[in-house]
C-alpha cells in the first residue's frame, strides 16, 4: 500500500508540474506577461533607424515568443546598404537588431552619380558624391561590370593600410592587368589578381625608393622606374 500511495502522489505532482508548464506558456504566448515593449537597433550609419523600423514589423504587445528572428532578419538585410542583420531576444521584453552596414572599397563614375562596391565585390548604391578616401575604379570598354569590380576589389583588399589609404584610382584591364594610381601621382603595377600576399610584403619597401613607377606584378623580380 505504501507504494502504491507514492506511485499515485508522484503522478499527482507531475499532472500539476504539467498543467503549470502549460499554464506558463499560454500566459507567456497569448498575453501581455512577456511582450516586446523595447526594440534596440545598432549599427546604423547609413540607413536611416526608421527604415529599419518600418520592416522589423513588430505588432506593440506581441509576445517574445511569437517573434520570427529568421523572418525579421531576412527583411531588413534586403536594404541595400545592409550587409548582414541579427536579430535577439532580450528576455523579458527586448528586441536586439544587430545591423552591418555595407562600406564602400571603390566606386564607378556615371553620369547618375558615384556607384559603390563594397568588400563583396557588391555595387550597393548611388550617391550624388564621392565617400571621402573611396578610390575610383576605371576599367577598358571590353572589362566592365562586375568582372571588373572582382578584380579591383580582390586587389583592394590585400592592401596594407598604409597604402591603401594612398589610392586614388584603381586602373582594371583584365584580371591579370591591375594598376593603382596614387594620390601623389606615383603607379603600382599590381598584374594579376592571384599572389596578393606576397605583393603586399614587397610593396611598401619598394615605395620608400626615388621613382614613379613600383611594378610588383612579379614579387620575386620587383623593379622600379
Amino acid at each position: 500500500m505504501p507504494a502504491a500511495r507514492g506511485w499515485h502522489g508522484y503522478r499527482l505532482w507531475t499532472v500539476v508540474g504539467v498543467l503549470v508548464v502549460t499554464v506558463i506558456a499560454v500566459l507567456a504566448w497569448f498575453t501581455p506577461v512577456l511582450s516586446v515593449r523595447t526594440v534596440h537597433i545598432d549599427g546604423l550609419s547609413s540607413v536611416p533607424e526608421q527604415d529599419v523600423r518600418v520592416l522589423l514589423e513588430i505588432p506593440e504587445g506581441r509576445s517574445m515568443l511569437r517573434i520570427d528572428t529568421t523572418e525579421i532578419a531576412q527583411r531588413v538585410a534586403a536594404i541595400p546598404k545592409v550587409r548582414s542583420v541579427r536579430v535577439q531576444r532580450k528576455f523579458p521584453s527586448t528586441v536586439a537588431v544587430t545591423v552591418v552596414e555595407r562600406t564602400p572599397v571603390v566606386y564607378v563614375e556615371s553620369p547618375d552619380g558615384a556607384h559603390l562596391i563594397d568588400a563583396d565585390s557588391v555595387e550597393f548604391a548611388i550617391e550624388p558624391a564621392v565617400p571621402i578616401g573611396v578610390p575610383k575604379l576605371v576599367t577598358e570598354e571590353h572589362f566592365t561590370g562586375p568582372e571588373a569590380a572582382r578584380a579591383a576589389v580582390d586587389v583592394l583588399v590585400t592592401l596594407p593600410p598604409a597604402l591603401s589609404v594612398q589610392v586614388g584610382e584603381v586602373v582594371a584591364r583584365s584580371n591579370s592587368d591591375v594598376s593603382l594610381n596614387l594620390r601623389d601621382g606615383r603607379k603600382v603595377v599590381w598584374g594579376g589578381t592571384g599572389d596578393g600576399e606576397r605583393k603586399a610584403a614587397v610593396v611598401m619597401p619598394l615605395l620608400t625608393r626615388e621613382g614613379t613607377v613600383f611594378d610588383v606584378s612579379s614579387p620575386n623580380l620587383v623593379t622600379v622606374k
